[in-house]
């Protein structure tokens, strides 16, 4: 396999972030500087920083609730708070499977498995995500339809997968949002060019995941199940846990591999990551928002 993926297998880093460690020459292979795109095997020594790579660690999937207010990073120097000061002490290295903006809250996946995190985050693989949303004001119909058709944005066309009106209060009203992927802050910007901005926004469902029984700051482990469902969500086998591939499971890695073959995806986005001009992909339940007086 290549070696970022390894690396992200072995729960060292995202896939994402194992490239940029690769790019910069702290990854060797059996002694040498490795290169990007490098296949590795069972025999081969792997070290960042000189350090050998373990064997793949037990996978690990916690799900937090962010509250407002905190960064979803493990490291900023300008943050006020990091949604790392949440994680409980003792669960080993983990890291965020996309991004809150700070001014959101709700539901963060947190893993130390990269390959999954790549996968539950691309495009590609259109996991959803929903939101539960209070806007300015009381958009109409049209305004719905246009969010579900999409509006250009600076970074390409913002569309939710699906919307509905929840609650209407006399100056705000509260909505369901669902995105199959993320830009950056996509669901504010969306209903900034509506005329509805966003007041609060809180995730309340990851793929098969959601913010049951959690409280604003806490954190908990995903069982087996949940963690080898999302794994079916993104056609990887749950070899863990006993499952082998499922056909389906098995006809999408083939179309994902196909595709990349056919479009130069690989080598494509991997001289965008050494040029450094690709972003990240990021990609309603009963569940609301904590109980809120009304507004004036």
């Amino acid at each position: 396999m290549r070696l970022q993926r390894y690396l992200a297998m072995a729960g060292m880093a995202s896939r994402r972030q194992a490239e940029t460690w690769i790019a910069a020459g702290r990854v060797t292979v059996n002694g040498q500087v490795a290169t990007l795109g490098q296949r590795v095997g069972p025999g081969d020594r792997v070290a960042v920083d000189g350090e050998p790579v373990a064997a793949r660690p037990k996978r690990v999937v916690l799900a937090m609730y962010k509250p407002v207010g905190y960064t979803t990073s493990l490291a900023d120097p300008h943050a006020e708070h990091l949604v790392r000061d949440l994680i409980p002490p003792g669960v080993g290295r983990v890291f965020p499977v996309g991004r809150l903006d700070r001014d959101s809250s709700g539901l963060l996946l947190l893993t130390n498995d990269g390959e999954l995190a790549f996968r539950l985050t691309h495009p590609r693989f259109g996991v959803r995500k929903a939101y539960e949303v209070w806007v300015a004001g009381h958009p109409g119909p049209g305004h719905l339809r246009r969010a579900r058709e999409g509006v250009e944005l600076g970074d390409g066309r913002a569309r939710a997968a699906g919307v509905r009106v929840l609650q209407r209060l006399p100056d705000r009203t509260l909505l369901a949002v669902t995105l199959r992927e993320g830009k950056k802050r996509e669901i504010r910007r969306l209903f900034e060019v509506l005329g509805h901005p966003v007041l609060e926004l809180c995730r309340v469902r990851f793929g098969n995941v959601t913010l049951e029984g959690l409280k604003p700051g806490e954190v908990r482990t995903l069982s087996d199940e949940e963690v080898a469902r999302l794994w079916r969500l993104v056609a990887l086998p749950s070899e863990d846990f006993g499952a082998p591939p499922s056909s389906s499971q098995r006809r999408m890695n083939a179309e994902w591999q196909t595709r990349k073959t056919q479009t130069g995806w690989n080598k494509s986005w991997q001289a965008s990551r050494r040029s450094g001009t690709t972003s990240r992909p990021t990609g309603a339940s009963g569940r609301r928002f904590p109980k809120r007086s009304k507004p004036d």
